[in-house]
């Protein structure tokens, strides 16, 4: 008997833990989310890892292959390696299609394969797609249809999203061409970077091909104009550009995420910029040195950058500390839900402003636009910030002791990273390889890991049959 028991205990095992397995990945949109990610990273690592991936045709080490496919599929843009000498066109095409990976989401990516492949879209396929575009699709309670995209829409915004991609890349691709050339680009090698500045801007990644990168067009504003465009069609989000195509003259049938995503984008835009004039207009490394009109596109280009697009004319390492420290809070936001940026989010930002203001007015509900926010999308935008704000802390101070390097510019890289922003001080580029790997981890966190955590938060959501007595502890 024992032998028949031994015999079958290790298929046994084997099948259970398999069985585990499968439902750990298929049971939550954002665990299938973070396994299908990691799996693409390391990937792309081995991709970005082989000699043929390198100018030089050697391997390229394992922490600096790790470190910018990492980079490349959550779409970050920061580097330990020299973007424009390191890679091979083997490898620049490998993290060209990796950023694009990366800004559509894995599980809309899942959702189009699917829908491609199958010519129709299951309820399966609906719920993963739903939940990449909104984390609180991903609790197992009654979900409320007036949320961002309604479950019914969803194959409509995969192929929007599709289709905006392409449009639009394809439209800066076009747009882009001419300007490179004017500006003294070979045509040859302006066909390569057209499309390459398109991608990386669209996505908000922030990779440049070539040497010197865009501060070789510091007074080329056609280039920089359209690269500001690009990385704010892709920092508004999906969810945003789909209902824009569907009632774009029509602002009452727009959503209340759509209206919040671009009057905080906007305000940020113009306040960030006007900030930067202020704190930097004397700086002789920076803006000092330049005229009224050249001090003003600048603050707006570094404004815009700092939100998520990741491209710099200006070395961040010249800023003032009050201007580090107020492009941290730029970057710690970020862009729109469901968008190739990165960050808190602008609708988490307003959110919680909204709540703080309704506070403040004495008000016993939190309303705006005629609508009113309820208390669960509360929780889970102050959970984002909690939990965003403790990654960033304990990254902070790990690198910070392991380097022993100025804590402004460390907070400032790290903030950079979980962000997806892709600015440096120059200090990701001199990490040693133990400081590479937590920076890594937090890009990881920041692409994939606020919005998991706030699914997490969201499937707590249980339904409770009694109340407990009420005491109220002093806050403040």
């Amino acid at each position: 008997m024992s032998g028949i028991v031994s015999a079958s205990s290790p298929r046994q095992r084997l099948q259970g833990f398999g069985n585990g397995l499968k439902h750990i990945v298929t049971s939550s949109p954002s665990r299938f989310a973070i396994v299908v990610f990691a799996l693409l990273i390391l990937v792309f690592t081995v991709l970005l890892s082989l000699p043929i991936a390198s100018a030089s045709g050697e391997v390229t080490p394992l922490s600096d292959a790790l470190f910018t496919a990492m980079s490349t599929i959550c779409v970050t843009g920061l580097t330990t390696v020299d973007m424009a000498t390191h890679w091979s066109p083997f490898g620049n095409v490998v993290i060209f299609i990796g950023v694009n990976i990366g800004a559509m989401g894995v599980l809309t990516l899942a959702s189009l394969m699917g829908m491609v492949i199958s010519k129709r879209l299951g309820l399966r396929a609906k719920l993963m797609a739903a939940g990449d575009t909104n984390p609180l699709r991903a609790h197992g309670g009654p979900v409320n249809e007036s949320q961002t995209v309604r479950l019914g829409e969803v194959g409509q915004l995969l192929t929007t999203v599709a289709l905006s991609t392409l449009v639009i890349e394809g439209a800066i691709t076009v747009l882009l061409y001419p300007a490179l050339v004017m500006a003294g680009i070979d045509p040859l090698v302006a066909l390569w970077e057209a499309p390459y500045y398109a991608a990386m801007s669209f996505t908000n990644t922030g990779f440049t091909p070539n040497v010197g990168g865009v501060a070789v067009f510091a007074d080329d504003y056609l280039v920089l104009t359209l690269l500001m465009i690009s990385v704010f069609l892709g920092s508004i989000g999906f969810p945003v550009i789909f209902t824009l195509a569907k009632h774009v003259w029509h602002v009452k049938k727009w959503s209340l995420h759509t209206k919040l995503t671009l009057v905080t984008t906007v305000l940020l835009f113009v306040i960030g910029a006007g900030v930067f004039i202020i704190l930097e207009y004397l700086n002789p490394k920076t803006f000092g040195s330049m005229d009224a009109w050249d001090t003003t596109f600048q603050a707006f280009f570094l404004s815009a950058m700092t939100r998520s697009g990741g491209f710099n004319v200006i070395d961040m390492a010249d800023l003032n500390g009050s201007s580090l420290l107020a492009a941290c809070m730029l970057m710690f936001v970020g862009g729109g839900s469901a968008s190739t940026a990165g960050g808190i989010k602008v609708t988490t930002l307003a959110v919680l402003a909204i709540a703080v203001w309704s506070e403040a007015k004495g008000r016993s509900s939190v309303e705006v636009f005629g609508r009113r926010i309820p208390s669960d999308v509360q929780r889970v935008a102050l959970s984002v910030v909690a939990w965003g704000a403790t990654i960033v802390a304990l990254s902070t101070i790990i690198i910070a002791q392991i380097t022993k390097a100025d804590i402004s510019f460390v907070l400032f890289d790290v903030i950079s990273a979980f962000a997806t922003v892709g600015l440096s001080t120059g200090l990701t580029g001199e990490l040693p390889d133990s400081a590479s790997y937590v920076m890594a981890l937090t890009i990881f966190m920041g692409r994939v890991g606020t919005v998991t955590l706030a699914a997490a938060v969201a499937a707590t959501s249980r339904s409770q049959y009694y109340s407990l007595p009420v005491e109220r502890p002093i806050v403040g």
